[in-house]
């Protein structure tokens, strides 16, 4: 654990010293990020703006589910997405090879090997939206709301990692996985604008089990407005566990079938 740490941290710095060497490459992404930030929050009051509600959620609720979706996604293209989408390259071109040579665990150096400080910026304006949001709809930061709101955002953070790498590592058994990415991508952004207390019957065990991306935004909301049932944190949790160990699985089992591209 603690030569991992070290190499990750030695990683990073040489991840941010190349970015620095460009200094365009490290400030358009601040740019670019944050007026895409403005563009979705234009977006989405356009769209709520005059819905009183949805099944119980209002005005306020709905802010602190989509500054909490855009919390969660800054978290992953800061730290990991860039990384991961490598994936399918690396095992089409053979480069996977260069990784799995080195005495160190490639998918762990795959993961945080280009982590994008051009995101950080989101971070911070979708915590605003959702102390915003927490102040428009009443909610009370209590200690525990808070502490259990930032658990569960770990947590969601891990289960969108767990999805990255699972659809990129059907790389490993076909040619292209640009349909299994269209699907992630179409189902992302429905989630994104429509809160998981919204689905019942098959699309809730679509968006909830199958395609978990439904609760990703919408857990650690119910969280913060203190209305998650012991029932829905151990769900949450089970959902996670359960799609680490397929991910970390389906990874180790990938590897094993791989034959390198470059032979």
């Amino acid at each position: 654990m603690k030569n991992n740490f070290k190499f990750l941290s030695a990683l990073i710095k040489l991840r941010l010293s190349h970015i620095m060497t460009f200094r365009l490459g490290f400030f358009g992404p601040f740019f670019i990020d944050t007026s895409y930030f403005l563009v979705q929050i234009f977006a989405f009051e356009a769209i709520y703006g005059h819905v009183d509600s949805i099944r119980g959620w209002g005005h306020g609720e709905i802010l602190i589910f989509i500054g909490t979706f855009s919390l969660i996604n800054a978290l992953n293209m800061t730290i990991y997405f860039f990384g991961v989408i490598s994936i399918p390259e690396k095992i089409q071109t053979g480069e996977l090879d260069l990784y799995l040579t080195k005495p160190v665990n490639p998918l762990l150096r795959i993961t945080f090997e280009k982590v994008n400080p051009g995101s950080i910026p989101l971070l911070l304006f979708s915590a605003c939206i959702i102390i915003y949001g927490a102040k428009e709809c009443g909610t009370s930061f209590s200690g525990a709301n808070v502490i259990g709101y930032l658990l569960m955002i770990l947590l969601m953070a891990i289960l969108y990692y767990d999805m990255e790498l699972l659809i990129r590592c059907f790389a490993f058994f076909v040619f292209s996985v640009n349909n299994l990415v269209k699907i992630e991508s179409t189902a992302i952004e429905l989630c994104l604008k429509i809160p998981g207390i919204a689905f019942y019957g098959i699309y809730k065990v679509v968006f909830y089990c199958i395609l978990p991306y439904g609760i990703i935004a919408t857990l650690p909301t119910q969280m913060l407005i203190g209305v998650l049932s012991l029932k829905g944190i151990l769900f949450g949790m089970t959902i996670v566990c359960v799609f680490t160990f397929l991910a970390l699985s389906f990874w180790k089992y990938g590897v094993h079938k791989y034959e390198s591209a470059s032979c």
